[in-house]
């Protein structure tokens, strides 16, 4: 019997890999040098495994491509706070992987009062959405708004949030990152899960018992009343004053960061511990009347249209899957940077029989179940399935590396490739590039009122173009 089973990439390979080489399933390969993402065991020759981002996992799990996968709790009940039928059976507390997601805000901007009666509307930021928004309803907030991120939550409070949720080993770690804890949201271990039917209709038990017999301790399950008694019932946050004519900033965290440092530093612009090698998301630089923040660029043009930041450096790509998803958005880009240059491209298994989008149309023609569509860019690839006329079809978000759903969780991937070299290694092909992207400067498409602010906004793009015409 075919058992399929998907593991942890990330914080929870290490921990699963000692457990499943004490448990004796002789996987080759589940390391965190991986190059391909299917793994073969020795012991059990049924049973395919797969590496996924650890957030894509219970998705996997629940609509039934994986009968067992192992990820941490807070990813689970992020999936069940929205969709509390999914088919999702905890099996297992494996005892490691131990942290929690808090509620946190800026050590500085707590004040007294209680913050379920405040009138303003009280912002939450994270990248758990689903138990953001859950929190805040069952804390009776009058007014609230969620801002769902890919990372980088303790970057936000103040200015841009009064709470973010996210994930911490304990509350030293919180304080490192200059927050402080208003209460835990969840509390968590990785967990062994299960599909609902595959538990019914597939013998396990030989996987099952090989795991339990080898966890190094007793462990217990955990409450499902995720939502605590937090602390900050009777605390208001106050948001830091910030000067209206100051211009906010966001700065992309990651690969970009050397390469936007080369252009600051082509016209003069200091900017102190970026890169930072401690983490810092704050960087002081030497412009008059600006406040720098270090963010994940896909969250950048979200921001800047919600009016959290004015100028963001972000990439051409994300700019547009936010565009497809609000054509009527008030952001635009303002500068290319023309680096960080990749293509945007449709992708299919080798096997596949295609070699065109107008082939794959005509091959989907005559299939009853829907085109299962890959992607970080939930948007473009919402509309590229649309516009070709794929027919019926499904959209299933990732969270990194796509190309391991090929070809046996999703039918066709929209991807970003810079030489299409992992693609084919990972035995794909490209049957369409849809666009070019590069790193550019974006902002709003509204006349600043502020004329200090709009002046020096002007003066920063001016710059950053004479950077851009002298470096290329």
């Amino acid at each position: 019997m075919k058992l399929k089973m998907a593991l942890p990439k990330g914080r929870l390979l290490a921990p699963t890999a000692a457990l499943l080489e004490r448990a004796g399933w002789g996987l080759d390969g589940y390391s965190d040098k991986a190059r391909l993402y299917r793994l073969k065991s020795r012991v059990f020759p049924g049973l395919q495994a797969k590496m996924f981002q650890e957030k894509d996992i219970p998705i996997q799990v629940a609509i039934g491509n994986y009968d067992l996968g192992i990820c941490g709790l807070d990813w689970i009940q992020e999936q069940l706070v929205k969709y509390p039928s999914s088919a999702i059976i905890r099996l297992k507390n494996l005892g490691f992987g131990e942290g929690a997601i808090y509620a946190a805000i800026c050590t500085d901007a707590l004040r007294g009062n209680q913050l379920i009666t405040r009138d303003e509307t009280v912002r939450l930021a994270s990248e758990y959405p689903n138990l953001a928004e859950s929190l805040a309803q069952k804390l009776r907030l009058k007014r609230f708004s969620v801002y769902p991120l890919w990372g980088a939550a303790e970057a936000y409070p103040a200015e841009n949030a009064e709470i973010v949720l996210l994930f911490c080993k304990n509350e030293e770690e919180l304080a490192g990152r200059g927050m402080r804890s208003l209460g835990k949201v969840v509390d968590f271990k990785a967990f062994l899960i299960a599909n609902k039917e595959s538990l019914k209709s597939k013998d396990m038990s030989a996987l099952l018992t090989s795991i339990n017999e080898h966890l190094q301790q007793t462990v217990e399950y955990l409450s499902d009343d995720y939502a605590p008694h937090l602390s900050f019932l009777t605390q208001r946050v106050v948001p830091q004053a910030v000067d209206s004519s100051t211009v906010r900033l966001a700065l992309p965290d990651g690969h970009q960061q050397v390469h936007v440092r080369r252009i600051l530093d082509a016209v003069g612009i200091s900017l102190d511990d970026y890169p930072s090698s401690t983490g810092n998301r704050r960087p002081k630089s030497s412009l008059e009347g600006f406040s720098v923040k270090v963010i994940r660029p896909q969250d950048m043009p979200l921001q800047v249209a919600n009016g959290n930041f004015d100028l963001a450096v972000t990439g051409r790509d994300w700019l547009t899957d936010h565009l497809y998803q609000f054509p009527a958005s008030p952001v635009r880009e303002l500068i290319d940077f023309k680096y960080g240059r990749v293509r945007i491209v449709a992708v299919v298994a080798d096997e596949v029989q295609v070699s065109t989008t107008e082939e794959l149309r005509a091959l989907r023609q005559n299939r009853d179940t829907p085109c299962r569509v890959a992607a970080e860019y939930v948007n473009i690839a919402d509309d590229f399935a649309r516009v070709n006329h794929l027919g019926a079809y499904r959209i299933i978000p990732t969270w990194g590396a796509t190309e391991a759903f090929l070809p046996e969780d999703a039918d066709l991937l929209i991807e970003n490739t810079e030489t299409g070299s992992t693609i084919v290694r990972h035995n794909l092909k490209i049957i369409e590039t849809l666009f070019e992207s590069t790193a550019c400067l974006i902002g709003g498409t509204t006349l600043e009122p502020n004329q200090v602010k709009r002046e020096r906004m002007e003066s920063f793009v001016s710059l950053l173009k004479r950077a851009v015409a002298a470096l290329t």
